[in-house]
């Protein structure tokens, strides 16, 4: 398994980030969505779904008390700055924090990133954009998530 960026969103991930960072459409978030360990289809297999639905028909979310999905909107996000002297893009969000994560529902194996095109859209709308390893054992206690140190997603 790695950190990958699905077909569908290579290309476009800056773009999606500027628009819910412009709340463009109207309740536009970044979706951060847990992948249990004991469900993961193969990466080369999951990074050709176009929908987090199409993900979900093969790889199964997470069902721990104390997990749910977080969603990241404009207020949440950085401006994007171009870095051309290393011509490139970084793009990151906030750390987050699932408050007493129970063992009951199994171990965790990936996070993804998504694109959600309004407040209130079914997962067949939500565009999954960057997968990310993240093997945890939840136990009880708190689990943050830092997707990357330099962010979640690179344009080079």
């Amino acid at each position: 398994m790695a950190d990958f960026t699905f077909n569908i969103a290579k290309g476009r991930v800056v773009e999606f980030y500027r628009q819910i960072k412009a709340n463009t459409p109207s309740g536009s978030a970044l979706v951060m969505v847990v992948i249990a360990a004991a469900a993961i289809e193969a990466d080369g297999l999951m990074n050709n779904r176009t929908t987090l639905a199409d993900v979900l028909s093969a790889s199964t979310e997470a069902s721990n008390a104390g997990y749910e999905r977080k969603s990241l909107l404009a207020a949440d996000l950085a401006e994007v700055t171009v870095d051309n002297a290393n011509d490139r893009v970084d793009l990151d969000i906030p750390d987050q924090t699932y408050i007493n994560v129970q063992a009951a529902g199994g171990a965790w194996g990936k996070i993804l990133i998504c694109h959600r095109p309004g407040s209130v859209v079914p997962d067949s709308q939500i565009i999954p954009l960057t997968a990310h390893d993240f093997p945890m054992n939840p136990d009880g206690a708190n689990i943050v998530v830092q997707t990357d140190a330099i962010g979640f997603y690179r344009a080079t």
